[in-house]
C-alpha cells in the first residue's frame, strides 16, 4: 500500500487509462498545459499528446456534444467540467442526448463516456461555485452517479467508470483533492454500485458519501466516547445504489442516519430514506433522520458557509435523536 493524495489517485487512473486503452481521450477547459483547475490532469498532455488530452473552448454544451459523438464512434471520452455548477450549461447534451442515446437508438449507439466534475462547499466560493447537484443527475434514467471519498476509491472507481458501457457522472469534492489515503500497489477497478463499511458498529447505521464521510467518521469517534457505536457506510455510488449493504447493517443497528452535503429537500437522502421505509420498515426501531444543508444557496462568507454545511455536531445530534 502507498499513501497518496486524492488528486494524485485520479491522475494515476487517467494516466493508466490513456496508456492502456487507445480509445480513451480527455476533453475539458485548461486540462492540457495548465493541468486542470485542481491539477488532476497535470503532465498528462506531455505524456500522451494533444490528440489524447484536448483543451476545449469555453463551451460546455459544445464539447459535451462532441464527447457523445466520440463515444458513438467507439472512443471512450473522459470530459472534465471545472465546476459542477457549469454542468447546467451542458444540461441539454447530458440529460436529453447522452443519457438517452442508447435507449432512443435501440442499443445501436453506445455511450461509454465519463463526465468528471467537482462540487460541494468549504472554500468560500459562493453560491454559484459550491453546489451539490448530484440529485439532479440521479433523477435522470440512463446516467450513473459516482461520488468517491478516499484516494483508493477515487482511483478504483474512476477506472471502473471509464471501462463502463454507460455514461457516468463522476463527482469529486473540492475539499478532497489534497487529502491523503492508502491505495493498493496494483491499479484495480472497484465495481460501481458497491458501498463499503468504513467503520463497524452495532448501534446506528450512518450512511454518507463524498467529503461528508470524513465528517461522519469524526462524529462516530466522538460518539464512541459516549458508548454509541456507529456503523459508517460510504455509498460511493448513488446510482446504482447498494441498498442491500445498508439493509444488512440495519439488521444489526435498527437505526439509520443519512448525512450529505446536498440540500435536504428532494436530496439523495430523501430517496434513500424512502426506499428503506418501503422495503425494510420492519428493521427500523426509530424514524430515519437526515443531516443535510438547509434549503438555501451556499453563503459566500466563510462563517456562514460553515454554519450551513454538515458538521460533527449536527451528525452527533442526529445520532442521539435516533437513539432516544
Amino acid at each position: 500500500m502507498r499513501t497518496i493524495s486524492y488528486k494524485s489517485a485520479l491522475n494515476e487512473a487517467l494516466d493508466h487509462a490513456l496508456a492502456t486503452d487507445p480509445r480513451v481521450v480527455l476533453l475539458g477547459e485548461d486540462i492540457g498545459g495548465y493541468g486542470g483547475v485542481f491539477k488532476v490532469t497535470e503532465k498528462l498532455l506531455e505524456k500522451h499528446g494533444p490528440e489524447r488530452v484536448m483543451d476545449t473552448p469555453i463551451s460546455e454544451s459544445g464539447f459535451l456534444g462532441a464527447a457523445l459523438g466520440m463515444a458513438a464512434m467507439g472512443l471512450r471520452p473522459v470530459v472534465e467540467i471545472m465546476w459542477v455548477d457549469f454542468m447546467l450549461v451542458g444540461a441539454d447534451p447530458i440529460i436529453n442526448q447522452i443519457a438517452k442515446a442508447r435507449y432512443m437508438s435501440g442499443g445501436q449507439i453506445g455511450t461509454p463516456l465519463v463526465i468528471r466534475t467537482q462540487g460541494g462547499g468549504g472554500r468560500g466560493n459562493g453560491a454559484q461555485h459550491s453546489q451539490s447537484l448530484e440529485a439532479l443527475f440521479c433523477h435522470v434514467p440512463g446516467l450513473k452517479v459516482v461520488m468517491p471519498a478516499t484516494p483508493g476509491d477515487a482511483r478504483g472507481l474512476l477506472l471502473a467508470a471509464i471501462a463502463d458501457e454507460d455514461p457516468v457522472i463522476f463527482i469529486e469534492h473540492k475539499m478532497l483533492y489534497m487529502t491523503t489515503g492508502e491505495v493498493p500497489g496494483a491499479l484495480e477497478l472497484i465495481p460501481l454500485g458497491k458501498a463499503q463499511i468504513k467503520r463497524h458498529g452495532t448501534d446506528v447505521t450512518l450512511l454518507t458519501w463524498s467529503h461528508t464521510l470524513l465528517t461522519a467518521l469524526q462524529a462516530a469517534e466522538s460518539l464512541a466516547l459516549e458508548g454509541v457505536q456507529c456503523e459508517v457506510i460510504d455509498a460511493r455510488s448513488l446510482v446504482p445504489f447498494d441498498i442491500a449493504l445498508v439493509a444488512k447493517s440495519l439488521q444489526k443497528t435498527h437505526r439509520l442516519v443519512i448525512a450529505h452535503e446536498a440540500c435536504k429537500s428532494f436530496g439523495p437522502g430523501a430517496e434513500f430514506a424512502a426506499r428503506i421505509a418501503e422495503e425494510y420498515f420492519d428493521e427500523l426501531d426509530a424514524p430515519v433522520v437526515r443531516v443535510a444543508v438547509p434549503d438555501i444557496p451556499i453563503p459566500y462568507a466563510k462563517p456562514l458557509e460553515a454554519l450551513v454545511l454538515p458538521d460533527v455536531a449536527a451528525i452527533v445530534a442526529a445520532v442521539r435523536k435516533v437513539c432516544q
